[in-house]
């Protein structure tokens, strides 16, 4: 876990991940800046063991939600990651995608299917989004790709607890009985 007030950069979980299906999601807009994002993120999640790795690229961050939502519905996805980048222009249109981005993303990750990563840069200006693409402000692809594995072994041990629990009512016996939360 991350600590004062940072993003993870690496994962620690004990879960193998060799047989997990992450989609990566990046858009076409700002490609330089977000292509940086993908390859952290790919690195990641490749370190992690992960080797089922769809990229899917979108013309831009208005586009990602329908897209994870499509992907969503066409595989059994372990995780969806999207990436972009949004600078700020002369007029307030960042602010609309931006928040229609992070509410349609939401959203679909609240349906409770798959985690669905939020990696989208929000940036007042280039040096900003630079920053966080690896410089001095970290690397948000890496962080996102750290995030999606930390849902995973969330979705899988919470499944598992589940699976657990309802044994538990079938035998009569209580989750401490059966290692629940150990």
């Amino acid at each position: 876990m991350a600590s004062s007030g940072s993003a993870a950069t690496t994962y620690s979980g004990a879960r193998a991940h060799d047989g997990d299906l992450i989609a990566i999601v990046s858009t076409q807009w700002n490609a330089e800046l977000v292509g940086r994002l993908v390859e952290g993120c790919r690195q990641t999640l490749r370190a992690a063991g992960v080797t089922r790795i769809v990229e899917v690229s979108v013309p831009g961050s208005y586009e990602l939600p329908q897209a994870a939502a499509h992907l969503l519905g066409q595989a059994k996805f372990d995780a969806v990651i999207c990436l972009g980048c949004i600078i700020k222009g002369e007029t307030r249109h960042d602010e609309f995608i931006a928040q229609s981005v992070a509410s349609g993303l939401q959203s679909i990750g609240m349906m409770g299917r798959r985690p669905v990563i939020f990696g989208v840069l929000t940036t007042e200006n280039q040096a900003q989004a630079e920053a966080r693409a690896g410089g001095s402000h970290g690397h948000k692809g890496i962080e996102a790709a750290v995030a999606a594995l930390e849902m995973i072994d969330l979705w899988k041990t919470s499944a598992e607890t589940i699976k657990a629990v309802n044994q538990s009512a079938d035998t009569g016996r209580t989750p401490g009985q059966i290692g629940f939360g150990r």
